[in-house]
C-alpha cells in the first residue's frame, strides 16, 4: 500500500447503496455484488475489493421504465416540451458540478479498468470538452432552424425534437467519455433516458449521481445497476423503449432487439466490434509506420473498438518490420496505472489473459509464432502482447476481435489481398494506411473509403477528434457519434407547416409575437 501514492489508495469501501429513479437518489436494501480490481493494493497479489453495486431486476427496470416514461408524458412532457435555451442551462449546471468530480473519477479510473493516469485524465477532461461542444452545436443547430421558410405556398417552421424514451448502455474501455457520447446528446434534444453502467467503471458513475439528480427535472435520467440479462432485458420487454443506444458487441445488441416486442418502432443507435487492420506499402517510412501501429495496436492494451486488430505488411519489408516492431513492444514498460511513463496496465477482465493465451496457443498450434521475446509472459493480472507472425486465416486470432494484448502479422504481395480481405470482413469500421507513392495510394484510398468510414493515412485508428463523423459499415456500427451527428441520431425532424394566406399567416405571427410556443418561436440563442 506505501507504495500506491496516497491521493490514489483506496481507504474505504464506495458501497454504492442508492439509484437515481424518477428524480430520487431511492436507498437500495436489496442483494449486492461486489466490485473488484485486478489491481493489488498487497505486497502479495490480491485483488483489491473497491466497493458494491445493487443487483437489480425486472422490478427495478419496470420501476424505471415506468419514470422514463411518465416524464416523457406522451411528449406532453416538462423535459420535450421545454425551450431550447433552459435544457441548455440544465446541462450547464450538469458540467459544472461534474468538474468539481474530477479526481474522484480518474481514481476509479485507474482501479476499475486499469487505464493509466494521464489517459483516466484525458478521458475525463475530453468528456467534459465533450458536453461543452455539444451545447454549442446545438445552439447553433437552434439558431439554423429558428425560421420560417415559405416552398409551393406552404410556411413551415423544420426543428429536431425528441424520440421518446432511450435506453443507453456503455462499454467498459471508456465508461465514461463514450457512454456520455450517448447519454449528452440523448438528454439534451428532449428525450427521457435510462442508463446501466458497464460491468467494469461502474462505481466512478457514482460521484456523478447528485449532479445528475439536481441538474435535470424527476424523471428525466434514470440509472439503474446490474446485470444486462436481469435489468435490461425486462426492460426491453416492456416494449416502452424508443431508443436503444449501445456501445459494445453486436450479440449483445441483437439479443435485447429481439427482445423488443415491437421491433419496427425500436430506433437503434450503435457502435459496436471492428477488426481495423494497417497496410504497409513498401514504401512506407518504416519510423513512422512502427511508431504508429504500437499506438494503434497497444493503447489501453488495445482494448478500444478503434485499435489496429490486423497488421498487413508488404513481403519486401516484413522481416525488417518485424524485428523492428517487437523491439518497440519489449521495450513497452509495465506497471499500475499511476507509475510514470507507464505504457501497459493491468487488464480488468480477470479471464482476459487466459483468452488471449488460448488465441496464442491456437495460432501457435497451426504454425504462427510469437516473434517477440516477452510476447506471452503472464501475471497475476496481465498477459504481456504477443506479436505472432505469420498468421493465417484458420487462425483464431485472424477473425476474433482479441480486444486485448496479442498483435497478429499477415504479409501481402499483390494489395488485392488485404482489399478483399476487408470486403469479406464483417466490420467495416476504419483502416490505417501507411505509404507515400500518390500514384498508388490514390487509388487504394477510392477503395477503402467504400469499405470503411475512416481512412487514416499514416496514422493509427481513433475515434477523435469528436467533430468527426464516427461510424462503421456492416456489423461495425448503425448510427453516426460525432457532436453533430449525435444531436440528430437521438432526435426526429418535426414541423409545422401552413398554407400561405393573411388568416394563417396573422396566426402565426401572433405565436411568434406572443411567445407562447416553445416550438414556434425565432429566439436567436447566444
Amino acid at each position: 500500500m506505501s507504495t500506491i501514492p496516497s491521493e490514489f489508495q483506496i481507504t474505504s469501501l464506495l458501497n454504492q447503496d442508492t439509484y437515481l429513479v424518477n428524480g430520487e437518489l431511492k436507498k437500495w436494501t436489496g442483494e449486492t455484488t461486489p466490485v473488484f480490481s485486478t489491481i493489488s493494493s498487497t505486497d502479495h497479489y490480491a485483488p483489491t475489493i473497491l466497493g458494491s453495486i445493487p443487483a437489480m431486476g425486472e422490478i427495478e427496470g419496470n420501476e424505471v421504465v415506468d419514470a422514463a416514461v411518465a416524464a416523457y408524458n406522451n411528449g406532453q412532457g416538462l423535459w420535450p416540451t421545454m425551450k431550447v435555451s433552459d435544457r441548455i442551462k440544465c446541462m450547464e449546471n450538469f458540467v459544472t458540478q461534474m468538474k468539481a468530480t474530477r479526481s474522484e473519477v480518474v481514481k476509479y479510473l485507474m482501479w476499475e479498468i486499469g487505464k493509466s493516469l494521464p489517459d483516466s485524465e484525458k478521458e475525463f477532461d475530453r468528456t467534459v470538452e465533450y458536453i461543452y461542444d455539444t451545447i454549442e452545436d446545438y445552439k447553433e443547430l437552434d439558431r439554423d432552424n429558428a425560421r420560417f421558410t415559405k416552398t409551393q405556398g406552404v410556411n413551415a417552421m423544420v426543428r429536431r425534437g425528441p424520440l421518446g424514451v432511450v435506453l443507453c448502455l456503455g462499454p467498459y474501455n471508456y465508461p465514461l467519455n463514450e457512454t456520455f457520447s450517448l447519454l449528452i446528446p440523448a438528454i439534451i434534444m428532449g428525450n427521457t433516458v435510462i442508463f446501466k453502467p458497464a460491468k467494469h467503471g461502474v462505481l466512478l458513475i457514482s460521484p456523478l449521481l447528485t449532479a445528475f439528480q439536481t441538474s435535470f427535472p424527476k424523471g428525466v435520467i434514470n440509472i439503474v445497476y446490474g446485470r444486462g440479462r436481469d435489468v435490461a432485458s425486462p426492460i426491453m420487454k416492456s416494449g416502452k423503449v424508443d431508443v436503444l443506444g449501445l456501445i459494445g458487441n453486436s450479440k449483445s445488441a441483437i439479443a435485447l432487439q429481439d427482445l423488443h416486442p415491437n421491433k419496427n418502432r425500436l430506433r437503434l443507435i450503435l457502435s459496436l466490434e471492428a477488426k481495423n487492420p494497417a497496410i504497409i506499402l513498401p514504401d512506407a517510412d518504416l519510423d513512422l509506420a512502427i511508431q504508429e501501429c504500437i499506438i494503434g495496436t497497444l493503447s489501453f492494451n488495445g482494448q478500444r473498438c478503434t485499435a489496429l486488430k490486423v497488421l498487413y505488411v508488404h513481403e519486401s519489408i516484413a522481416a525488417k518490420f518485424n524485428r523492428r516492431f517487437s523491439e518497440k513492444v519489449d521495450a513497452l514498460s509495465f506497471g499500475n496505472p499511476w507509475e510514470k511513463g507507464v505504457a501497459l496496465t493491468p487488464l480488468p477482465e480477470k479471464d482476459k489473459p487466459n483468452y488471449i493465451q488460448e488465441l496464442i496457443d491456437d495460432a501457435q498450434d497451426k504454425g504462427a509464432k510469437v516473434i517477440n521475446q516477452k510476447g506471452g509472459q503472464r501475471t497475476e493480472n496481465y498477459i504481456f502482447p504477443a506479436v505472432l507472425f505469420p498468421v493465417n486465416k484458420e487462425m483464431r486470432v485472424y477473425h476474433e476481435e482479441q480486444f486485448g494484448p496479442v498483435i497478429p502479422i499477415l504479409t501481402f504481395k499483390d494489395i488485392q489481398e488485404p482489399l478483399n480481405d476487408m470486403a469479406e470482413s464483417n466490420y467495416g469500421q476504419q483502416v490505417s494506411l501507411f505509404g507515400q507513392d500518390i500514384k498508388t495510394i490514390a487509388p487504394l484510398i477510392d477503395t477503402l473509403v467504400n469499405l470503411v468510414c475512416r481512412v487514416n493515412l499514416n496514422s493509427s485508428c481513433q475515434r477523435g477528434p469528436d467533430v468527426y463523423p464516427f461510424t462503421g459499415r456492416k456489423d461495425s456500427a448503425l448510427g453516426t457519434l460525432s457532436i453533430h451527428d449525435a444531436l440528430r441520431s437521438f432526435s426526429i425532424r418535426t414541423f409545422v407547416a401552413s398554407k400561405d394566406n393573411a388568416y394563417n399567416n396573422a396566426i402565426l405571427q401572433e405565436l411568434l409575437n406572443s411567445k407562447e410556443s416553445n416550438f414556434i418561436n425565432t429566439d436567436y440563442i447566444l
